[in-house]
């Protein structure tokens, strides 16, 4: 069931922190029927994410209830993850469909959170190169980030 924002309110379901981050991605809606060959990949990008769960953007709606993969583009790396769509709500001010996911596993959570970290760490370093007024190495970046955040991190998440 699709429900439409003010016409059905979204009860307040979340037991973890938001954290508003747009990154490309691609789903699939996972058929019951294996035979069903039309499951079209879309892409699409992301509105917000959780440890439970993630929020993203789609033309079309998609069925409260339904399996979907997940397919996470960082660089030359893909992380799929799967997820159970809790609801779909169409966003006046875009005319898109807001589609909340439940992930099944925490180990997809915590594939999430490293695709976040890893995007957080990709803005870090364009504006330490920035800063700096050269190129810095994803590396270098990234032990810089674990530094300055690493604490923060584990506190939020463990």
């Amino acid at each position: 069931m699709v429900r439409e924002r003010g016409l059905f309110p979204i009860s307040e379901r979340r037991r973890f922190i938001r954290h508003p981050l747009c990154f490309p991605l691609t789903y699939t809606v996972v058929k019951e029927n294996p035979a069903d060959t039309a499951r079209a990949e879309k892409k699409s990008k992301s509105i917000n994410i959780s440890l439970g769960g993630i929020l993203f953007s789609a033309h079309k709606p998609v069925e409260t209830g339904a399996d979907i993969v997940l397919k996470l583009p960082f660089q030359d790396k893909i992380f799929n993850v799967k997820a159970k769509v809790v609801h779909c709500a169409k966003s006046p001010e875009t005319k898109l469909y807001n589609i909340g996911a439940e992930f099944h596993r925490m180990s997809a959570a915590y594939k999430v959170k490293l695709v976040e970290q890893l995007y957080l760490i990709s803005e870090f370093r364009d504006l330490r190169s920035i800063e700096l007024g050269k190129e810095i190495t994803l590396e270098r970046a990234s032990r810089e980030w674990i530094k300055r955040y690493s604490d923060r991190f584990r506190k939020l998440y463990w």
